[in-house]
């Protein structure tokens, strides 16, 4: 079971970095200097909607450090609109522009193209509801996870130390298991 853990962490790394890969391909394609890979989901995911830059975040538009910087790249290379809040200055709410609009429709048919390639596929469908349905799972187990980690009091925390990493030693200690409650 580990192993499998494991290589499903790895997996969805792996298989995130190859879909940021099309997505470069796909603006190279339509000759798109201007923008990244990264950038470009983030516009997608903001859509029609109109946000702060913090609930790119927290709505799962976009994970990582540096949001500020790219939606300051995509307000001067003319994708997204912003300004203040009128009720929180310190809030900068953005949008698409109508460039960021067409970008958004070219990424929308790349998506279409790819749903009618998986036909073609081994994937149906159903395959695709069951990954889902898994990594849904996994989502909630590794917030579960999280909130005991933060809820563990110091003098709960495990007492013997694990032995140090060995070459060619091929277990790790994760701690004590976790049900999902699935």
């Amino acid at each position: 079971m580990n192993n499998d853990y494991l290589e499903v962490i790895s997996l969805v790394e792996r298989l995130h970095r190859q879909f940021l890969e099309v997505v470069k391909l796909e603006l190279e394609g339509l000759r798109i200097h201007d923008i990244n890979n990264v950038q470009a989901m983030m516009l997608f995911n903001i859509g029609d909607a109109e946000m702060t830059v913090g609930e790119l975040t927290l709505r799962g538009c976009y994970l990582g450090s540096n949001v500020s910087y790219n939606v300051k790249k995509m307000v001067e290379n003319g994708y997204l609109a912003h300004e203040r809040s009128v009720h929180d200055r310190r809030s900068i709410h953005v949008r698409l522009t109508e460039k960021g609009g067409k970008l958004r429709d070219s990424l929308s048919a790349m998506h279409q193209r790819h749903g009618q390639m998986l036909s073609q596929a081994t994937l149906n469908g159903e395959d695709l509801q069951n990954t889902s349905v898994t990594l849904r799972r996994l989502e909630r187990f590794w917030i579960r996870a999280a909130d005991l980690v933060q809820r563990t009091p110091p003098q709960f925390a495990p007492v013997n130390t694990p032995e140090p990493f060995r070459s060619g030693s091929n277990s790790v200690d994760f701690g004590p298991r976790i049900s999902s409650g699935d």
